[in-house]
């Protein structure tokens, strides 16, 4: 049942979503189960109504939307129900979208699965009438998004928002009825949630997701598994993860072999797997983390332990993560010492969560800054910029030249973390995260150029510069014109 039914999805894409909208049979999910996971779509889909153009142009780049791939968010529920002859009832409800909004559609299937569950298909269709009269996600407005008896008011990030700023900003007092339902993030995760069994290896992760690297997360159930995906890819926002990467991936995903392959070395890609059938797969993968139910040790989560990979071979292989890395930078000590002792005082997950968030990113921005800054060098004076002349080029990326300023301008200045700085630098230059960030800021570069080109032109005398020049040379330059003002 596809819903609204004018909407065109291939048999492969119906076949895969099915697969990927179940947990698998090892997760042993019963009740109701929440999670998320990523579909590459079809060759050859035309472009949704939806004007991605336009609001990528001003929505950061970690919740752009994907021309490539859907995300699916899934409301699962699995019941006993003698009347069922497997005794069970199971349906899954999955919202479909480009929108990497995890916070505000698992939201919405809070409100609409339960009552789907009873009514089935007249509540979906009431359901996608009120979604269809929902204003675009325009970046820096907040929306009040009416649904089922229930308003949710969301603020939709914009990429002028200042990093680690408040997410949400009061509109104007409206008086709606019902009184709309605030939240506080569309899209961000409870981050010490996801990360308080590997809280001491949390910069290892950091550096690995990073870098790229090859990394299959395997958990108890497709929720840890999925959640600890989008987190570790989330970690080094405010840079993009230029990567592949599946919340939830099963042995029936249209890339299995794609992935599973040993003649060529594992893709940069994180994946989340449930089935431990994987163990056997990803003998091969360079980092392999393993999570199992949330232990104690006294008053503080079970902190998982680095393993040699040698040792991931059989199916009741114990938690830890399974690695020969070694990191560049150092542990922040300080960091976990204050998690910890939240812990201890009972500190609301949403302030640890905090705490890491704000880390995670100030550890990002000391990374990236001396990078930024460097880019920023590459470009021409605006005075070398002339009306009669094609444009000065960008000057090439240099990583020598970059390494050089490292010791005056480097990440040392904003990061109380010691290490290998320039090691880390070096490797960061092989991965895709660099290219992609690479070419986005190079991008905006040539741009910014050609609309300060434009600029000296609009403000050029042109009636005094043709005087004494030739009637080829007045040609030239109107179809130059022309042809940039098309």
């Amino acid at each position: 049942m596809v819903y609204p039914q004018d909407v065109k999805l291939t048999e492969k894409e119906k076949t895969s979503i099915c697969y990927l909208s179940f947990p698998d049979s090892y997760s042993g999910c019963l009740g109701d189960t929440q999670f998320s996971f990523r579909l590459r779509q079809s060759v050859g889909r035309r472009a949704s109504r939806f004007r991605e153009d336009v609001y990528n142009r001003d929505a950061p780049v970690t919740l752009q939307t994907e021309a490539s791939h859907f995300f699916g968010y899934v409301y699962f529920r699995q019941v006993k129900d003698v009347s069922v002859k497997r005794g069970y009832f199971q349906k899954s409800l999955v919202l479909i979208s480009r929108l990497p909004y995890t916070h505000l559609f698992h939201s919405l299937l809070q409100i609409v699965a339960p009552e789907f569950f009873e009514k089935l298909e007249p509540c979906l269709e009431a359901v996608c009438n009120e979604i269809d009269q929902w204003p675009s996600p325009i970046p820096g407005l907040t929306l009040n998004l009416p649904v089922m008896g229930v308003v949710l008011q969301v603020r939709i990030p914009s990429k002028t928002d200042k990093p680690g700023g408040s997410p949400v900003r009061q509109t104007a007092k409206e008086d709606l009825l019902p009184a709309p339902t605030l939240l506080p993030t569309i899209h961000e995760l409870d981050l010490f949630k996801c990360f308080q069994s590997v809280l001491i290896h949390l910069q290892m992760l950091w550096e690995l997701v990073l870098l790229g690297e090859p990394l299959v997360v395997m958990a108890p159930s497709p929720t840890v598994s999925s959640e600890t995906v989008l987190a570790l890819v989330s970690s080094i926002g405010p840079l993009k993860f230029c990567c592949d990467f599946r919340p939830y991936f099963t042995i029936h995903d249209n890339e299995f072999r794609e992935y599973t392959t040993r003649t060529q070395a594992p893709p940069n890609v994180v994946l989340g797997v449930t089935n431990p059938f994987f163990i056997k797969t990803f003998q091969n993968w360079p980092h392999v983390v393993r999570l199992g139910e949330m232990k104690m040790a006294g008053d503080l989560p079970k902190q998982v332990k680095v393993k040699k990979l040698s040792k991931l071979k059989t199916l009741d292989t114990k938690p830890g993560i399974y690695t020969a890395y070694k990191t560049f930078l150092h542990k922040d000590k300080i960091l976990i010492k204050r998690l910890l002792k939240g812990i201890q005082r009972k500190r609301p997950s949403e302030v640890q969560s905090a705490i890491l968030r704000r880390h995670l990113l100030e550890l990002t921005q000391s990374f990236i800054i001396p990078l930024e800054r460097y880019m920023a060098s590459l470009m021409p004076l605006q005075r070398s910029v002339t009306p009669w002349k094609t444009p000065p080029q960008i000057r090439p990326f240099s990583q020598d030249e970059f390494m050089s300023t490292l010791d005056h301008t480097g990440p040392q200045l904003t990061s109380v973390l010691k290490g290998d700085w320039m090691g880390l630098y070096r490797k960061f230059f092989r991965s895709p995260n660099f290219d992609g960030w690479f070419r986005h800021r190079h991008k905006e570069m040539t741009q910014k150029l050609e609309s300060l080109h434009l600029e000296v032109i609009c403000d050029a005398d042109l009636l005094s510069w043709t005087k004494d020049k030739s009637e080829v040379e007045i040609v030239d330059l109107i179809l130059k014109l022309r042809e940039k003002l098309v």
